[in-house]
């Protein structure tokens, strides 16, 4: 509480230091009786930034790694359906690491088969099938199951079995014997990836009590334990909980790290005589079978029944190093679980201590009270001065900046993110029918949040991290207004700034056009009147890049390379060229009539939006090749040369592939005062204070400039409504809403803090990050309209 009441007493004057490469743990009683320093030094020396994504993923030891390579250095590891040396002694690895996974998780291979999947998702489907769920049983799963279990009604389903999804608190009721309905399954996470709520690992004991079964049947009811979220922090104990689950799914890379396309079902071998047969056999799980006939024969022991084709025995391999690793490092999992519970603790409290001036919480918390145990896992969302919601993307984005990595969204949880965040089914699927999908940038619908943001902790998570977090919310949300707009806080007099009068003193200082969206702009040469169609600036945006079997475009935020590729329009020959360091020129034809075209659609800020595919190998190769990925150009052909006026098609909007309008306008005074708020944040030794943020960093299509004295103020043009540039008429269509793409240096490709952290600190509209505004032409003459350098911009 210390550090709060430290850091509530002023508002920082600076922003919060970037995180150390290595933090130092202070828990006197958890950190490894004082080791955590030098345990993430010499164990973890790519925590980099502040790492809180561990319910994501955690981070992979250096010497689980390190020796792994060492022994495929000396070793072969083969096939194991092979009979020679080498495949002897990899069969020899693989049945050892089950003896060592099922000895992590407290149980011995006298209790427990271990089959290997390909992760936690293929263990919990593989569970689906094999149970042998009659026709009028159930399939039962508790609200805060992982979408991979929740989709396991599609398999009941189509056994003609009843789904129920129900509260973990009805399990008594549903499972007891009076209203058995047959063989059923119930599945139930041990611990919520949304919330971190756990729940006991002893219901299949409690359930199997009530029908005390023998060892010649089973009970009605069979219990699938999605482990993955909960045996990264905490012992699962199997052996201490009677009768135990019938499957326990197991992620490896939750736990270790690495690998990654490592998972486990363990299946308790009372169990295996009544499992259903696989319907589906792959090579190594018969011991016979005919081509001709439908006759084949199952090995007897179910690892190798069930394991189709051959194991991932590379990874199986290093699973023996990532668990020396874990014991060399934490001694046990106990140890883990002891540093996870005080740090969760620790930052639910200092979450909670989160004030705004006012008194009212910056952060609301779900979860982590009463008497429900939670685990290393922490659902939040952010609220301002008067308690009502930011935007969970918006949170995101500027973590990402400040270095600190978190999760948003609804974590592939539905039914706890429903009862968290109070959303009915209807109000889910009314978003899914305007377009708003899991992911996108709508975190606000009707002020109301559909995700949340997640900090989860690993066994090597410091509290310096949580103490970052903590910085970072402060001094980005302490006393934020989500009301109205942040030029209210100014520091120009917008009084003066008339809504009905026209400034006059202003022109175009350039005119800036990206053929292919999200590459590097060109601008039009001093002088030269650039058309305007009634898609916006000719040329501008008409082509984009597409991946295969992809409808969305790629952006610079993924591929920040795209800035690298610089376009040129040869107007004389109506042809694009494109340019890009160590390649030699590219020339496209901007005449449709001269490509190979192919229709196909994609979708630009989720408005659909017809894209045709150029069919070029040359084109596609030297894209690939400039960017590294396999890709291909796409365009627009009513963009083109001969089609920029055609006729309007109603199917599709009228705008080019820009995000959201036609024209993007920014002024050199928002940039110059963007710089200055740069400059007076900056610590005195902070290399970004003498970074140049120009206007061309916010991928403008017309920057404009005061002339005379009577200068443009900063951001008064988002009081604009109406611009004329030389007499041609364009409407505002309202503030470009901001991502951190403008932190991508456009000359280098290198991605950056600024501007995006100090605009996100200091000029949002409406809770979102804002800067330049958009226009749309207007009018029936734009066949005649043009804009050039120099031009006289009035605006009201």
């Amino acid at each position: 509480m210390e550090l709060q009441k430290r850091l509530l007493a002023q508002q920082p004057a600076t922003p919060p230091p970037s995180p150390p490469a290595s933090t130092n743990g202070i828990l006197s009683a958890s950190d490894y009786n004082g080791r955590l320093d030098e345990i993430r030094r010499t164990e973890y020396p790519q925590l980099k930034t502040v790492f809180l994504d561990h319910t994501g993923s955690t981070v992979c030891a250096a010497s689980h790694i390190q020796e792994f390579a060492a022994e495929l250095m000396t070793q072969i590891p083969a096939n194991p359906h092979s009979r020679h040396v080498e495949s002897q002694w990899t069969q020899a690895r693989i049945d050892h690491a089950r003896d060592r996974l099922l000895a992590f998780a407290g149980t011995s291979a006298e209790r427990y088969a271990v089959v290997f999947t390909a992760n936690a998702t293929a263990a919990i489907r593989l569970a689906a099938e094999i149970t042998p769920i009659e026709q009028h049983g159930e399939f039962c799963y508790t609200r805060e199951s992982h979408t991979s279990v929740v989709g396991v009604r599609s398999l009941a389903a189509d056994q003609g079995v009843h789904l129920r999804p129900i509260e973990f608190t009805d399990i008594g009721e549903v499972t007891a014997p009076a209203r058995c309905r047959g063989t059923s399954l119930l599945a139930y996470p041990a611990q919520c990836n949304f919330s971190g709520q756990r729940f006991p690992l002893n219901m299949a004991d409690t359930v199997s009590k009530l029908y005390g079964s023998t060892s010649d049947t089973h009970v009605p009811w069979w219990v699938l334990v999605d482990a993955a979220a909960y045996a990264a922090s905490s012992p699962l104990r199997l052996d201490a909980h009677g009768a135990g689950p019938d499957f326990v799914a197991m992620s490896m890379y939750k736990i270790f790290g690495a690998p990654t396309g490592l998972g486990a079902l363990l299946i308790r071998r009372s169990s295996v005589p009544f499992l259903r047969t696989k319907r589906y056999f792959g090579g190594g799980t018969v011991a016979g079978l005919t081509f001709d006939q439908p006759w084949q024969v199952y090995r007897s022991d179910i690892e190798a029944r069930l394991e189709d084709g051959t194991v991932n025995f590379h990874d199986i391999i290093s699973l023996h190093h990532a668990l020396d690793a874990h014991a060399n490092i934490y001694d046990s999992i106990d140890m883990v679980a002891r540093h996870a519970r005080a740090v969760t603790e620790y930052a639910v409290r200092e979450l909670r201590a989160l004030r705004h001036r006012n008194g009212r919480l910056v952060c609301e918390v779900y979860g982590h009270t009463g008497e429900p145990v939670f685990g290393p896992t922490v659902a939040f969302s952010v609220k301002d001065r008067a308690g009502r919601y930011i935007g969970y993307m918006e949170v995101e984005r500027l973590a990402v900046m400040a270095g600190i990595s978190l999760r948003a969204g609804r974590f592939c949880n539905p039914g706890a993110a429903q009862k968290w965040l109070c959303l009915s089914a209807p109000e889910l699927m009314k978003h899914a029918s305007l377009g708003y999908v899991c992911g996108d940038d709508h975190d606000l619908v009707d002020d109301k949040p559909v995700g949340a943001l997640r900090v989860s902790f690993g066994a090597m998570t410091s509290i310096e991290d949580i103490d970052q977090l903590v910085k970072f919310l402060l001094y980005q949300f302490r006393d934020y207004n989500m009301s109205g707009s942040a030029i209210s806080r100014l520091p120009i007099d917008t009084m003066e700034i008339s809504p009905t009068a026209l400034s006059v003193n202003a022109q175009v200082d350039k005119v800036i056009i990206y053929p292919v969206k999200s590459c590097h702009g060109w601008t039009v040469p001093s002088g030269t009147s650039w058309p305007v169609t009634r898609h916006g600036l000719k040329y501008d945006r008409v082509f984009v890049l597409m991946r295969e079997h992809s409808l969305l475009p790629m952006q610079q935020k993924q591929v920040p390379n795209m800035a690298l590729i610089r376009p040129r329009v040869d107007i004389d020959k109506s042809t694009l060229v494109l340019d890009a360091p160590g390649h030699e020129s590219l020339e496209i034809s901007l005449r449709p009539e001269d490509l190979k075209l192919e229709t196909t659609e994609t979708q630009v800020c989720s408005t659909r939006v017809r894209a045709v595919r150029v069919r070029s190998d040359r084109i596609s190769l030297w894209l690939s090749s400039v960017l590294s990925v396999s890709c291909y150009l796409a365009c627009e052909p009513r963009l083109l040369e001969s089609g920029a006026n055609t006729p309007h098609n109603s199917c599709y909007p009228d705008k080019s592939f820009a995000n959201k309008a036609q024209i993007l306008m920014v002024t050199q005074e928002s940039s110059r005062q963007v710089e200055q708020w740069i400059a007076e944040d900056a610590a005195p030794d902070d290399a970004t204070s003498r970074i140049r943020v120009g206007p061309m960093q916010y991928r403008p299509n017309i920057i404009v400039k005061s002339l005379g004295t009577d200068m443009i103020k900063p951001f008064e043009e988002l009081k604009w409504t109406l611009v004329h540039v030389d007499g041609s008429r364009f409407a505002v269509a309202g503030p470009c809403r901001r991502c951190q793409m403008i932190s991508i240096d456009q000359e280098s490709a290198k991605k950056l803090k600024e501007p995006y952290a100090t605009l996100a600190r200091r000029m949002r509209v409406d809770g979102k990050v804002v800067f330049g505004i958009y226009l749309n032409a207007t009018g029936s003459l734009l066949s005649t309209t043009s804009i050039k350098s120099g031009a006289t911009i009035n605006a009201a």
